[in-house]
């Protein structure tokens, strides 16, 4: 019988851009290997303090667009009172507050339980670190 509870550790380097990444096929990956077909619960977790997840339609202009809103809500300016690496960094260590560093989803017979057009992305707004884990929890 599988495990109850698994983990995996994924590396991903996101470049020196802000970026949106798919990861849906990732974690479709890690349950097929993981779940064996079982109900359960995905725990996607980013362990950084300037990244988030979130579970938005991609490939359509929303990831462009959630990365337009993050510019209007956290201008990449002087403003911010945490002050190192390149200009405007501080709020990248906001974003988190608004773009969650974690998302738990439904697994349904082994396979996430997402809608028609929704997706799990890292959502990385700092550009001075382009390499980033991401751990998938299978509970189930």
């Amino acid at each position: 019988m599988p495990e109850a509870f698994t983990t995996h550790v994924l590396t991903i380097t996101t470049g020196s851009s802000e970026t949106v990444t798919d990861l849906t096929g990732e974690c479709a990956d890690f349950l097929r290997r993981r779940a064996a077909g079982r109900d359960g619960l995905l725990n996607i977790f980013v362990p950084h303090a300037t990244a988030g997840v979130a579970v938005i339609e991609t490939g359509a202009g929303s990831d462009d667009d959630l990365l337009a809103a993050l510019h209007t809500l956290l201008p990449a300016d002087d403003r911010w009172q945490h002050r190192h690496g390149s200009p405007g960094h501080g709020r990248d260590h906001v974003m988190p507050a608004l773009v969650p560093p974690h998302a738990t989803l439904p697994v349904i017979g082994g396979r996430l339980a997402l809608g028609t057009w929704q997706s799990v992305c890292l959502v990385d707004t700092n550009k001075d670190n382009p390499d980033r884990e991401v751990r998938l929890s299978f509970l189930g």
